[in-house]
């Protein structure tokens, strides 16, 4: 079930009928269902994990639906899709989310999110020199987490990744 408030699910679902509407497109069950996964979802996910987590609620969708559906909230910004290295892409709920940057585990593959408002302010500073409208921006960092419990790190530092 999402954390999300009840209004602020029920301004995506607004969202996304009106859209669906403007495209003539079907307003059907399993489109929402996923756009509910999606907002149910605290973390990234992708879109095989969110099929298998639908089916398992005993959700009757096709994974063609999912990928579809995905697509669809993407094109009405309703979430957005990262590509972290080599993985297959990870999506996130986008409405009336804090911007937010990435830190990327080469060896566990760990990702945490962090916010720093300087980023904001560099961000603001250049599209006014350049005259320049940022829609959003994506800023991910790779590299070798330090913490004990990273289960690869022992295995990366015997390779020489370290």
């Amino acid at each position: 079930m999402s954390t999300l408030p009840q209004q602020q699910i029920d301004e995506v679902h607004a969202i996304f009928r009106a859209f669906l509407k403007k495209r003539g497109l079907r307003q059907t069950p399993e489109r929402f269902m996923v756009l509910d996964e999606v907002y149910a979802t605290p973390d990234h996910v992708d879109a095989d994990e969110l099929y298998i987590r639908l089916k398992q609620g005993g959700n009757r969708v096709s994974r063609a639906t999912v990928y579809n559906t995905l697509d669809l909230l993407l094109e009405c910004e309703l979430v957005v899709r990262h590509q972290f290295g080599k993985n297959q892409a990870k999506y996130e709920r986008a409405y009336s989310y804090w911007q937010h940057d990435h830190l990327i585990c080469l060896d566990c593959n760990e990702l945490m999110e962090f916010c720093d408002p300087r980023i904001q302010s560099i961000q603001e500073m250049v599209a006014d020199i350049y005259q320049f409208e940022i829609k959003h921006h994506s800023l991910n960092l790779y590299g070798h987490c330090l913490r004990d419990p990273c289960p690869n790190r022992s295995a990366a530092e015997e390779n020489g990744a370290a």
